[in-house]
C-alpha cells in the first residue's frame, strides 16, 4: 500500500499551460499534492502538439500533467473568474503563466490575491518578468536560448550556435518554480502569510550559463560553439572507438592514469603535456589523437562497461529507444506505465514518502463536476463559463485561447 507523499496535505490549482508550470505543476503531484488543472475553453495548446497522440492529446500534454485533475473554465467570462475565486478558497498554491496584466486587467492581480487569501502561494511563470526593458513580453524556450547565450555555446567546434535538443530552459524553470514554491510554503508556517512567487524563462536561461559565465568574468573571452567538449576539464568530450562513440567524463588526475592503463597508455600520464588537467586543456587536440588510436582497438560498450566499474565516468552515446530499455532506466523506476499511459518518473526518491503514479493524465475538462461536487459548488450557477459540461465543446476546441 502506498504511502501519502510527501506533499499530500498541499491543494493546488494550476491555471498554467504549455511546459514550465505544468511541469511545476507534476513536481507536485506525484509527490502527493491535489492539483486542479484548469484549462481554457480551447485547451492546453501542447494537446495539440502531436503527433504522437493517445486519445485526444498529444505526448508533449501526456508528458506534463500526470496526477492532476482536469476541469475547464473559461476566465474571459465574469463567471469564470467568480468560480476561480471559489477554487481559490482554501488553496495552499496557485500556478498560473498568464500574459503580464491579464490577471490585473480582470481584478485578480496577486495584490487582490493577496488580500482575499493572505496564505495563498502565487507563482507565476513569464518570459521576462513583469518590468524591465522587456518586461511582459512573451518568450518560448527557443528563443530564450538565443537570448540568453545558451545557442551560442552549443554546436560543433567552429560551427553554428545550435538550439539544445530539450526545452532545457522551459524544464529548469519549472523546476526553479517548484523550488520557490516549496520555500514560499517553508516561510509560511512560521510567518502564516503566503507570498509572490516568480520565475521568469529569461532569468533561468542566464542561470544555466555555467561555466560559461564564471570563465567570462575572470577572463573576459566569450565561449563559442566547440562540439561535446568541456571548456575547462579534459579529457570531457566524445571520443571514437572500434564501434560507436564514448563519452569520457574525467575529472582528475587519478580517473585519467586509470583510463591510459585500461587502453594500453599508462606512458600518457607521464608526458608533460598531459600531466595536468591544464596541460590537457592546452593541448587536449594532441591528446585526443592520441586516445582515439588507442581507443580503435576497443568496442564501445564493454569499454565503457569495464571503465565505469573502474571508477572512470563515461558512456557510450546512446539512442532514446536504448536509453528507455536499458534496466538501470527499469530498476529506477524512471519509465511509469498507468494504463495505456506511459511517462517519465519522477527523479526525486524519498525514503519514506516517495512519488507515487496514481492518475495519467486528465481529458479535457475529465473532472469538471467531481471537482465542483466535492467543494459543493453548483454548476449551474456557472454553466456559461464550464465549457466541459457541454457535449459539444470538445469539438470546438481550436479556437484561440482566452489564456493568451
Amino acid at each position: 500500500m502506498s504511502r501519502p507523499g510527501s506533499l499530500a496535505n498541499l491543494k493546488v490549482i494550476d491555471a498554467s499551460r504549455v511546459l514550465g508550470g505544468p511541469y511545476a505543476g507534476q513536481i507536485l503531484a506525484d509527490h502527493g499534492a491535489d492539483v486542479i488543472k484548469l484549462e481554457p475553453p480551447a485547451g492546453d495548446e501542447t494537446r495539440g502538439w502531436g503527433p504522437p497522440f493517445l486519445d485526444d492529446a498529444a505526448s508533449y500534454f501526456l508528458g506534463l500533467n500526470r496526477n492532476k485533475r482536469g476541469i475547464a473554465v473559461d476566465l474571459a467570462q465574469p463567471a469564470g473568474r467568480e468560480l476561480l475565486l471559489e477554487l481559490l478558497e482554501g488553496a495552499d498554491v496557485f500556478i498560473e503563466n498568464f500574459k503580464t496584466g491579464t490577471l490585473e486587467r480582470w481584478g485578480l492581480g496577486n495584490e487582490e490575491l493577496s488580500r482575499r487569501f493572505p496564505r495563498l502561494i502565487h507563482a507565476r511563470i513569464s518570459g521576462f518578468g513583469a518590468d524591465g526593458p522587456m518586461g511582459g513580453l512573451p518568450g518560448y524556450d527557443a528563443a530564450i536560448q538565443a537570448l540568453c547565450g545558451v545557442m551560442s555555446v552549443n554546436g560543433e567546434l567552429g560551427g553554428q550556435p545550435l538550439r539544445v535538443g530539450v526545452p532545457v530552459v522551459d524544464i529548469v524553470t519549472g523546476l526553479n518554480a517548484a523550488i520557490g514554491i516549496l520555500m514560499a510554503l517553508n516561510e509560511r508556517t512560521s510567518s502564516g502569510e503566503g507570498q509572490f512567487v516568480e520565475t521568469s524563462l529569461y532569468d533561468c536561461g542566464v542561470s544555466l550559463l555555467h561555466p560559461h559565465l564564471p570563465n567570462y568574468y575572470l577572463s573576459g573571452k566569450v565561449a563559442a560553439p566547440a562540439g561535446s567538449a568541456h571548456p575547462n576539464i579534459c579529457p570531457y568530450d566524445s571520443f571514437a572507438t572500434g564501434t560507436q562513440p564514448i563519452f569520457l567524463a574525467v575529472g582528475n588526475n587519478r580517473q585519467f592514469a586509470t583510463l591510459c592503463d585500461m587502453i594500453g597508455r599508462p606512458d600518457l600520464p607521464e608526458d608533460e603535456r598531459f600531466a595536468a588537467n591544464s596541460q590537457r586543456i592546452a593541448n587536449r587536440d594532441a591528446l585526443k589523437v592520441a586516445l582515439e588510436t588507442a581507443l580503435a582497438a576497443f568496442d564501445c560498450a564493454d569499454l565503457s562497461d569495464r571503465l565505469i566499474k573502474a571508477g572512470v565516468p563515461c558512456g557510450a552515446v546512446r539512442t532514446i529507444d536504448q536509453v528507455v530499455a536499458d534496466p538501470h532506466t527499469i530498476h529506477r523506476e524512471m519509465v511509469v506505465d498507468i494504463g495505456d499511459y506511459r511517462g517519465t518518473g519522477s527523479p526525486i526518491k524519498l525514503s519514506r514518502t516517495p512519488a507515487s503514479y496514481r492518475r495519467a493524465p486528465p481529458g479535457f475538462a475529465e473532472h469538471t463536476a467531481e471537482v465542483l461536487e466535492e467543494r459543493s459548488i453548483d454548476a449551474d450557477r456557472y454553466r456559461e463559463a464550464l465549457p466541459g459540461l457541454d457535449p459539444g465543446t470538445a469539438a470546438k476546441r481550436g479556437s484561440r485561447s482566452t489564456f493568451d
